[in-house]
């Protein structure tokens, strides 16, 4: 479990004060580690979350936790990049990505995500402030970054 770098509370209080109101809104949390994301999306009224995490452990975790605030989530155990590719329902109001900050697929993660959200939707990307893509706007946290793209 070395790898797993949750957000700080500061980023995730910081990223839902930007989002400000997520009530009925359908969330997707992409590379959901610990779930920390997509669960406070849930305690705030999101109407549906979904959860991707690989790491199956980690993904029954997220369900345990989710389940104390809502029935109204899907853990799904795949690869961010492959649930994408896949999935064909509705697009989300509001995509956040934490890759591992080696990740070496950016660019397809944002073209894939932005494919998949709504008409007024946000996309986030959590990255290292080292890293700079084409975002609408970035935020930095001390070595993190939060980066928005808006459709």
């Amino acid at each position: 479990m070395r790898d797993l770098r949750p957000t700080s509370s500061k980023v995730r209080q910081a990223l839902f004060n930007i989002l400000y109101d997520v009530s009925g809104e359908r969330f997707l949390d992409l590379f959901a580690g610990t779930g920390e994301i997509g669960t406070t999306a849930l305690k705030k009224g999101a109407e549906f979350v979904y959860f991707v995490e690989k790491n199956r452990k980690r993904a029954e975790d997220i369900k345990k936790k989710a389940l104390k605030f809502s029935k109204n989530f899907k853990v799904v155990p795949v690869d961010a990049l492959k649930f994408l590719k896949t999935y064909k329902d509705q697009p989300f109001d509001i995509i956040f990505a934490d890759p591992p900050y080696n990740y070496k697929e950016y660019d397809k993660l944002i073209d894939m995500a932005l494919e998949k959200l709504a008409d007024g939707g946000v996309f986030i990307l959590e990255h290292r402030s080292d890293k700079h893509f084409s975002a609408d706007e970035e935020r930095k946290y001390g070595d993190t970054v939060l980066s928005f793209w808006r459709k």
